[in-house]
């Protein structure tokens, strides 16, 4: 169990990077400020442990550099540091001037269990503007060996050093200084490009106005372009402050993702740390082909590269978890990004209807409307396409199609949210057919027998969508499809002509939760009038159900009635086995294959990552267990902030590993054209997702099965 609940065990590792309080030329007192931060990041589980650049020396002693006894002093520093790493888990990257074959270098060093594992001196050397490093320093292509001796060992020395933890797979370290970031291509790009996943800068940047802000741009940067993990730490508290100041900032970024970022200007040292999802960055890699490439063409520089292997040990039991995981991952928590990302999201809806359909010559659109949230954002959508194309709304013709399980609420929502928008607004009711159908099957319920199963379902849904095709057909139009990236998922469609077909579909990489907030987003911005955003509203107010399976739907009419007493006839184990609600008696879409926010998110870490079902567990289990915890989108409503334990989760995922993997493939392989809309991706066969409908799901669930523990 402990291992299960061990971020280590689940691909992960956790960084420190820290600022100590410096005395300046005072070596024998920063090697002791940095020993008590290397024990605090030991103590909080981490395998790596970043300082600044000059560290040992602190970094404005300017010409003091060329003192002896400054020199000496920093060497029995860095003594000190290795020796105290004897019994510390963490490896110490620490700055230091060296003497060098007669020149001086400003390097970093690799310190790992009494050992120092190699040395890399500065690339690039800033001499302009408040910069005189090259006053002191040689630059690293002046070195003349590969190796040098240092403290009785004999040591590497190079920027061509990965450092690679054979304990921990995916675990291989670089590391740079300062300025090399700010060069066109810092040494950290070929060691990515070599394997390395975390790349280390050992800085001392002053601070002036707005640097801060470029340097988080740098390390996000460097972090996407190379997928890999970049931490920072810049001096601190301490250095002299003749001409510059200094601001201790501190970054540790994972694919331009900010993990953790230190106070800045503080009084007194700090550390920081998170955990870097390495398996995480393997799989990036795995997918960017562009990636692959540029590595094929600098091959001969990169096998030149060498690696220093080194064994640490991994602390056991359950450390907690220092990231934030989304609970939404589609959803951005913070509200401007949030805001930003859902304007796009609905006007690429638009944009990519809108070029449909002055590619196709036709400016009519038929569209199905029930009263819930896909149709709704569809219909919404259709409705600022016609605004965009200068057509009037009338061109779209929307129907409700009221079946056996239709329920009031829902059909009284559609028709009122097609009136407010303007748009044509018929009702057809599909009941009769189907009935027909049903008959001519001799199915059961033609007899008046309560059987409510998959074929009843789905002669509904058939009916709703052979009834649009030959409405386009009859007026010169487009159907316009509604299903979303969560049903497309989990294969919760109709499969031909059903739900799962149309013309085009704006929906179709858009999840459910992100739906949720698209409406929420429009009605926010004010996109329509006070009447619209109150339906709106009411919409987002309704249970998700795709009302096929009779319950309470008595809407206007005996027949309706009739029905409706009829699935009240039924037992409770064919609602259960139908996903019925047995609380409000309505047919739950969550009650049958899972909630959607837990689902999404299983959607985006396999599909989008191929993580191991474990370990999409294991980020649940973090993200949902605990209301307190994980990332909650601001404007979600308490009520409907939910908390899962693992028991609950590892459910759910069984249900998404079947459903994904063996039963709804064959969906996805002819799904109707739409526009991607996120980075989390689509599962278009023509985008980001090709797979065989063939597939078992076996070996996903066995790994599930072995590797999360029953609680």
């Amino acid at each position: 169990m402990s291992d299960f609940f061990n971020l280590y065990q689940q691909g992960l590792a956790r960084a420190a990077v820290c600022v100590p309080e410096v005395r300046i030329s005072n070596p024998p007192a920063n090697a002791e400020a940095t020993i008590r931060l290397a024990r605090r990041a030991h103590d909080a589980g981490a395998l790596i442990a970043l300082f600044p650049e000059l560290g040992l020396t602190a970094y404005s002693n300017d010409d003091l550099f060329h003192q002896q006894t400054l020199l000496d002093a920093a060497l029995a520093a860095l003594a000190q540091v290795v020796e105290a790493s004897r019994v510390l888990r963490p490896l110490i990257a620490v700055g230091l001037p060296l003497r060098i074959d007669g020149r001086l270098f400003n390097c970093a060093v690799a310190i790992h269990a009494g050992r120092i594992l190699g040395v890399t001196p500065k690339s690039y050397l800033p001499s302009y503007r408040e910069f005189y490093e090259k006053r002191q320093f040689a630059a690293a292509d002046a070195l003349l060996r590969p190796e040098m001796a240092l403290l009785g060992q004999a040591v590497p020395i190079g920027t061509d050093l990965l450092f690679e933890a054979s304990s921990l797979p995916g675990l291989v370290l670089h590391m740079e200084l300062c300025e090399d970031l700010w060069a066109p291509i810092p040494p950290s790009t070929y060691a990515a490009m070599a394997g390395a996943t975390v790349l280390l800068n050992l800085s001392a940047s002053n601070i002036t106005i707005g640097k801060a802000s470029y340097r988080n741009d740098l390390c996000a940067a460097q972090s996407g372009k190379c997928i890999a993990a970049y931490l920072y730490s810049a001096a601190g508290p301490g250095e002299s402050t003749t001409d510059l100041a200094w601001d201790g900032h501190a970054l540790i970024f994972e694919q331009d993702r900010l993990l953790a970022e230190s106070e800045r200007f503080p009084n007194t040292e700090q550390m920081i740390s998170a955990d870097i999802d390495l398996e995480r960055l393997q799989q990036e890699r795995l997918r960017a082909t562009s990636f692959s490439d540029s590595i094929r063409a600098e091959r001969e520089r990169l096998q030149s590269m060498r690696r220093v292997r080194f064994s640490p040990e991994l602390p056991s039991g359950d450390l907690g978890l220092r990231r934030a995981i989304a609970r939404f991952p589609y959803v951005p928590a913070e509200s401007a990004e949030r805001d930003a990302q859902c304007y796009e999201a609905y006007n690429i809806q638009v944009h990519g209807l809108a070029q449909r359909l002055r590619a196709t010559g036709i400016n009519r659109i038929v569209i199905g409307v029930s009263g819930g949230l896909d149709s709704t954002q569809a219909l919404l959508v259709a409705a600022r396409t016609m605004d965009r194309l200068g057509l009037p709304r009338g061109n779209i013709l929307a129907y409700t199609l009221p079946g056996f399980a239709t329920s009031r609420e829902t059909r009284a929502n559609a028709l009122a949210l097609m009136q407010a928008l303007g748009t044509s607004a018929e009702e057809i009711d599909i009941r009769p057919s189907c009935r027909q159908m049903l008959a001519d099957l001799r199915h059961p319920f033609a007899d008046g027998e309560p059987v409510y199963d998959v074929t009843f379902e789905n002669v509904q849904a058939g009916e709703r969508t052979s009834h649009l095709f030959r409405l386009a057909n009859h007026h010169n139009a487009l159907v316009l499809g509604t299903g979303d990236l969560s049903e497309i998922a989990l294969g919760w469609s109709t499969y031909g002509v059903g739900d799962q077909m149309s013309h085009y579909n704006v929906n179709a990489s858009v999840p459910k939760t992100l739906i949720q907030y698209l409406i929420r987003w429009v009605i926010a911005s004010d996109q329509f009038d006070a009447h619209t955003n109150a339906l709106l509203q009411a919409i987002l107010d309704t249970e998700i159900s795709p009302e096929l399976v009779p319950a309470d739907a008595n809407w206007d009419s005996t027949d309706a009635k009739t029905a409706s007493a009829d699935a009240h006839a039924a037992t409770t184990d064919a609602k259960t086995a139908t996903g019925v609600s047995t609380a409000s008696g309505l047919q739950s879409t969550e009650a049958k294959i899972g909630p959607y926010e837990l689902q999404d998110f299983n959607t985006y870490w396999i599909s989008r990552y191929g993580l191991r079902p474990s370990k999409v567990a294991f980020l649940a289990w973090h993200a949902w267990h605990d209301k307190t915890r994980g990332l909650w989108p601001g404007n979600l409503p308490e009520a409907r902030r939910h908390q899962y334990d693992l028991a609950e989760i590892k459910r759910w995922l069984e249900v998404f590993l079947f459903r994904f993997f063996q039963i709804s493939q064959f969906k996805r392989s002819c799904m109707p054209n739409g526009p991607k809309v996120g980075s989390g991706g689509s599962l278009s066969p023509r985008g980001d997702w090709r797979a065989p409908s063939d597939a078992e799901a076996k070996i996903w669930l066995q790994e599930l099965r072995e590797n999360v523990p029953d609680l």
